[in-house]
């Protein structure tokens, strides 16, 4: 009996090895995505909380694996490294990881188009309703389109930076702005500061409403949490209006329309 239930121990042994040699009971092979329509099946990365995250989630009914990063950075790493076979992001912080990393690309069919609001917790209307006066006179007077000019489109890109002016009353005191500032164009460090458009479009609205913005990096998943919290004021970061996040928290009017894209290896 002993030297049947070794040999029995030894075949199993030689079995799991072959199976590890052969890539049976490892990670499937990675899956060549070509356009929207190879998504299910595929293994997806996201930043953890993002419109990304939220609309590949729907791929998980299809056999589709989403791996969260806290950093889009981090999604397109493992990309590059071949841990992932795409990832869906916005379409202009894509442009940046695509120029950062060499053998990426952007496939020509977007994912997906969407609007970025401001969230502002459902306790604080008076504070929704300044920020929207606010977003209203800017878009008309032309300065969040020149905001937007100033990161995006070769024309005008770096030549046309909001600045404050030099009799701007901040007596009201401070606003905080959660955000994540590894997503640019849209707020990204510049040194130690949080630059990008959404971080010049709340320092017009803070110009509009008479307050010192103040700035709050943190993980994406976590400015809701801290708007509801009054841990911020406001938060910003391209976030897109859901049915999923109105549950939890308000939005402003939206500011500007994006599109989400996938990011595979060329």
């Amino acid at each position: 009996m002993k030297k049947f239930l070794k040999l029995v121990s030894i075949s199993l042994a030689v079995t799991l090895i072959a199976a590890l040699a052969t890539g049976c009971g490892s990670e499937s092979e990675a899956k060549t995505v070509a356009s929207v329509a190879d998504l299910p099946g595929a293994t997806i990365g996201v930043q953890l909380g993002t419109t990304g995250d939220i609309f590949a989630s729907d791929y998980e009914a299809d056999g589709s694996k989403i791996e969260r990063y806290n950093k889009g950075a981090d999604a397109v790493v493992a990309l590059s490294q071949g841990k992932v076979d795409c990832v869906i992001i916005d379409n202009e912080p894509a442009k940046a990881f695509v120029e950062a990393n060499e053998g990426l690309k952007i496939l020509e069919e977007a994912f997906a188009v969407e609007e970025y609001a401001i969230c502002v917790s459902k306790d604080n209307k008076e504070l929704t309703a300044n920020i929207n006066t606010a977003l209203s006179e800017l878009k008309a007077d032309g300065t969040i389109d020149q905001i937007i000019k100033n990161y995006i489109g070769d024309d005008t890109k770096g030549t046309c930076p909001y600045v404050s002016p030099a009799d701007v009353d901040t007596s009201k005191g401070e606003l905080h702005m959660a955000t994540n500032a590894f997503f640019e164009p849209y707020e990204f460090y510049d040194g130690e500061t949080v630059v990008g458009i959404d971080a010049m479009i709340a320092q017009a609205i803070c110009d509009k409403l008479g307050y010192k913005l103040v700035i709050d990096d943190m993980d994406f998943d976590s400015i809701i949490t801290a708007v509801q919290e009054g841990k911020a004021d406001f938060g910003m970061a391209g976030m897109t209006v859901t049915d999923e996040r109105l549950e939890e928290i308000d939005f402003t009017d939206t500011y500007t329309t994006a599109t989400q894209v996938i990011i595979v290896k060329e």
